[in-house]
């Protein structure tokens, strides 16, 4: 008897729906809530089922997170196989930032092992994870569709305006810009998802072919056809026996309300039936509304000040288009005049500096063509947070402008308008070396494409220290700041730390900056950049290529001590066996070429820094 009544919990539960019904037929559980009543729902943080049925998860508080899950939990698996149940899934939901240009983190759809996914945090963990599992640890059992409002470089998110599917981490297994394809043009058409416009999400998952589909368009627009994600998924080894379904958002340092209107849901096959928009509660309006005074104040002053309007937008139009593309040029550009680059052109080459490829502590990083010349270009827009912005932007110009190498990345020219600062370089077409390492997408490098990747790099840096009529101190080597050609040769990228002076004199003392793994120990004490510096930097590159693994990362935990990799290179070495450190998806290789790079990576972190020369 316990069992029977368990079986019928969330039918019972569903039944008392507001304009809601549920229904369980052999293997299949389905329920449908054209809006919702407080026993359909678990809701807990900031959550709450207003009295119009709108789930709202969060209202416009800052760093606070909602859940509304389904009171019962669900098993997605076969009892008898193990293997993933398929579901699928359809709701209506609504985000309302309560700025335009200020909005929260964005709300997910999820499957949690608790109703109330204990330990989660706000703002950029969407109240699913915490900063100790929010990069997959393998134990939080949570697999979400995330449709992400705020972009983070740490999740190597594409912008702030995306959806994507996450397992057990934030960083997500295959995600997109937010959009559809419009049925009568075929054609991608971009989405808002801080319109505060009414949006449907379909979400499809077949377990024997553990695929799953992620489908987006605005509310009352037919189904696309085609769907924005989709990726590979298994949820056997993932989900929990028991688990719940629902909603989860999460608001940081800025806010928006997250709305739910209504939700359709099938559980061991078949589609989730169709939802009844026109039964669904009404969403607030993202614009306040006037009073018929105020509305009939308003046209009073309108009739009264047009041509008044006419003339001063005449004027303002007039004005903002001779300064669209007014550049600012200073004493300093003198000197790097000749590489100057048009806004207007650069504007134009990116389509409007829509198509991000990268950030970086300085800005983000978009690819463009320019029209005249056809080429391909990497476009950087030093940030306006940094407070060192100009500083770093001119130091780049100063290095790069007069620096000739094949494997260094070549400055192609730069911009400044208003507060914008833009250096223009080659385009990579294969990216930087960290996500050809890291990432598990990618095929893995061979280690005769490593060693000549190696090699490159060594011989940009000698270059920098010796080659040139300045010493140059980089002060940045790492993975991430390779970058790869067509023919995947590596090129030293990303000068905005650089420090240049004479041969034969010492270098200044300066701010400890840099990236933390990589700084060598006297930095901390000195203060002082010098190549000695980069040798360490460049010790530590070397293993990160070696063995797969960045400087900061242990076997098993990625936040452990940053001397994990150099520690288990040396205890491998100590035990005759240093060649098990490498990368295991390497493969056969020359195991003496290996070796080699292996202990020069580790003698370059020598604490003494003139014997690492």
């Amino acid at each position: 008897m316990p069992a029977v009544l368990a079986a019928l919990v969330p039918v019972l539960l569903a039944l008392l729906a507001r304009g809601g019904s549920a229904a369980a037929a052999g293997a299949a559980t389905e329920f449908v809530f054209a809006g919702f009543a407080r026993e359909n729902l678990t809701a807990s943080g900031a959550a709450v089922v207003t009295s119009s049925g709108l789930l709202r998860l969060t209202n416009e508080t800052n760093e606070v997170l909602g859940h509304g899950f389904y009171p019962a939990p669900l098993r997605f698996k076969d009892a008898s196989t193990g293997a993933p149940l398929s579901f699928s899934t359809t709701f209506v939901v609504a985000i309302l930032p309560r700025y335009p240009d200020a909005h929260g983190h964005g709300l997910a759809f999820a499957l949690a092992p608790s109703a109330t996914v204990l330990g989660a945090m706000a703002g950029k963990n969407l109240g699913l994870f915490n900063t100790s599992n929010h990069l997959g640890d393998g134990r939080s059992e949570v697999v979400a569709v995330e449709l992400d409002t705020a972009m983070d470089e740490e999740f190597s998110d594409v912008n702030d305006n995306h959806v994507g599917v996450d397992v057990n981490s934030l960083k997500s297994n295959c995600s997109k810009p937010a959009g559809y394809v419009d049925a009568g043009t075929g054609k991608l058409t971009d989405l808002n998802l801080v319109s505060g416009d009414l949006l449907q999400v379909w979400i499809e998952y077949d377990g024997a072919g553990t695929r799953l589909e992620v489908t987006v368009s605005p509310a009352g627009v037919p189904r696309p056809a085609v769907p924005l994600v989709y990726c590979t998924v298994n949820l056997s080894p993932v989900v929990a026996d028991g688990t719940y379904v629902g909603f989860s958002a999460a608001n940081g340092a800025a806010s928006s309300s997250h709305y739910v209107l209504g939700w359709s849901f099938r559980l061991g096959g078949g589609r989730a039936p169709d939802l009844d928009l026109s039964k669904l509660p009404r969403a607030p309006s993202s614009r306040p509304k006037k009073t018929m005074h105020q509305q009939l104040l308003l046209a009073l002053i309108l009739f009264s000040v047009v041509p008044l309007l006419v003339v001063s937008a005449g004027i303002t139009l007039f004005v903002v288009w001779r300064r669209r593309f007014a550049e600012v040029e200073e004493d300093w550009e003198i000197e790097y005049g000749p590489h100057r680059i048009r806004y207007k052109d650069l504007h134009a080459a990116t389509r409007g500096f829509r198509d991000v490829i990268g950030a970086g502590g300085f800005g983000s990083v978009y690819h463009g063509v320019l029209r005249r010349s056809g080429a391909e270009v990497a476009v950087k827009k030093v940030s306006h947070e940094s407070r060192q912005g100009l500083r770093e932007f001119v130091s780049e110009i100063a290095s790069m402008s007069r620096l000739r190498h094949r494997n260094l990345v070549q400055l192609l020219g730069y911009c400044r308008r208003r507060g914008e600062l833009i250096l223009v370089y080659d385009y990579m077409v294969n990216g930087s070396l960290d996500r050809h390492l890291f990432d598990a997408d990618k095929p893995a490098l061979s280690w005769e494409r490593r060693a000549k990747i190696v090699r490159d790099v060594a011989a940009g840096l000698l270059y920098l220290h010796e080659g040139w009529e300045q010493v140059v101190v980089h002060r940045d080597i790492k993975a991430s700041n390779v970058l790869l050609d067509a023919d995947m040769n590596g090129k030293l990228s990303d000068f905005g730390l650089a420090r240049l002076y004479d041969h034969g004199s010492d270098s200044q003392t300066t701010h400890v900056i840099g990236t933390f793994g990589y700084l060598a120990p006297e930095m901390f004490k000195t203060g002082k950049a010098t190549p000695s510096a980069d040798v360490f930097a460049f010790g530590a590159f070397l293993l990160e290529v070696a063995c797969g693994r960045r400087p900061m990362e242990s076997l098993s935990n990625k936040n452990a001590d940053p001397a994990g990799l150099v520690d288990n290179v040396l205890e491998c070495w100590k035990g005759g066996r240093i060649r098990d450190a490498r990368d295991p998806r390497i493969g056969k290789c020359d195991e003496d070429d290996l070796e080699v790079v292996l202990k020069l990576g580790w003698c370059r972190y020598w604490k003494a820094p003139r014997r690492r020369r």
